[in-house]
């Protein structure tokens, strides 16, 4: 009984420790499972956040396209425009002065309280000054040079039905916006039209190069016909007016203008209003850079605008005031309608007053010279 005893003590002590074997093997098991469960889940989750990740980049992506082939400047429909409060760079708000700001020419004062810093009002019959404002000063004059260029090409008598065609040389300098590409063909008409209506540049270097013997005999002819004409102020280095060595005074440039205001086609040319010019495949509008053209308040004989930085906005004009005929000289405007309102303000002037002459009060007229 006691073996018995013994072998039975023996098959339970074995069964319990098979037992906790078996228990000790299902804990083990259900904790492999548990982290195989969480490591698949976090596996989901990660694999979910990429693939919303990814979603959202592909989105930007596409938006971005979209936006790349928009026109610019338009807004998406259903979307409000935001205002950007964004400031500019300073350096694109800094102007560079002009050679009249320099010399402190603006600071003088006038009865009109004009914004040019040079100003002349002459009557063109009479000579008589009507309106001055540094008249003697010699600055650059910027697009104005053309009506020289203008003269010389139309008193050389070449042929304005002469076909020329641009080349690399009318491309003077970069940045200067055109339409006119090398290669292209138009007559010499349509370039002296374009240069005076539109201030065209490189329709102005066609002209002075396809001048008898090229560039440099063209400015030799412009300088010889400033001296012909009085203009003992003013020098020309080119035929467009981009470079500041194109000077002159208000006194010169009103010569020059009743010089230029006695051929029809110059005349006719510079207060045109527009030309469609075929360029390529298409068509482009040019237009007159002077607005005054198209005023009907105004009757305009012969003009002429020009910009550059060392010159300002400047602006001559033969015009018609109370039944007479005037020449009028702006040079060293600032702002770009500053030269319009000065010649509005002039206008004004004149028809109150009867055109009756007068003088900058802030220097004593010069009664040796009162009259061109």
């Amino acid at each position: 009984s006691a073996s018995r005893l013994g072998t039975a003590a023996f098959f339970w002590m074995q069964l319990g420790v098979s037992k906790r074997r078996t228990e000790l093997r299902l804990t083990v098991a259900i904790l492999i499972a548990g982290c195989t469960l969480a490591a698949s889940a976090g596996m989901q989750a990660a694999n979910a956040a990429t693939a919303a990740d990814n979603q959202a980049q592909a989105a930007k992506t596409i938006a971005k396209a979209k936006a790349q082939t928009r026109v610019r400047g338009t807004i998406p429909v259903g979307r409000t425009p935001i205002k950007s409060t964004r400031k500019k760079p300073l350096i694109a708000r800094i102007m560079t002065p002009s050679e009249g700001h320099l010399a402190g020419l603006h600071r003088g004062d006038d009865p009109l309280d004009l914004h040019s810093s040079v100003a002349l009002v002459v009557d063109q019959d009479t000579n008589e000054v009507l309106f001055e404002k540094n008249k003697h000063a010699v600055l650059p004059i910027a697009s104005v040079t053309k009506l020289m260029t203008a003269l010389v090409t139309v008193e050389a008598n070449l042929p304005l039905d002469e076909e020329l065609q641009v080349s690399q040389e009318e491309l003077v300098r970069a940045g200067i916006r055109s339409n006119l590409r090398p290669g292209m063909e138009m007559t010499r008409g349509t370039a002296l039209h374009l240069a005076l209506m539109s201030s065209e540049n490189r329709a102005a270097q066609l002209l002075g190069r396809t001048y008898p013997g090229g560039l440099a005999r063209f400015v030799e002819a412009m300088n010889a016909k400033a001296r012909l004409l009085g203009m003992n102020d003013s020098h020309f280095a080119d035929p467009t007016g981009l470079s500041p060595e194109n000077r002159s005074s208000a006194s010169d440039l009103v010569r020059l203008v009743k010089a230029t205001y006695e051929h029809d086609v110059i005349r006719q040319y510079s207060v045109s209003g527009e030309l469609a010019l075929p360029v390529g495949k298409r068509t482009v509008n040019y237009r007159n850079t002077n607005r005054l053209t198209n005023n009907p308040e105004w009757e305009i004989g012969l003009q002429k605008t020009g910009y550059i930085s060392a010159a300002g906005r400047c602006l001559v004009m033969q015009v018609v005031i109370e039944g007479k005929r005037v020449v009028m000289v702006f040079l060293d405007s600032v702002g770009k309608y500053s030269r319009l309102g000065d010649a509005e303000r002039i206008r004004h002037f004149l028809e109150s007053t009867g055109l009756r002459k007068t003088s900058n009060p802030a220097a004593p007229a010069d009664t040796s010279r009162r009259t061109m």
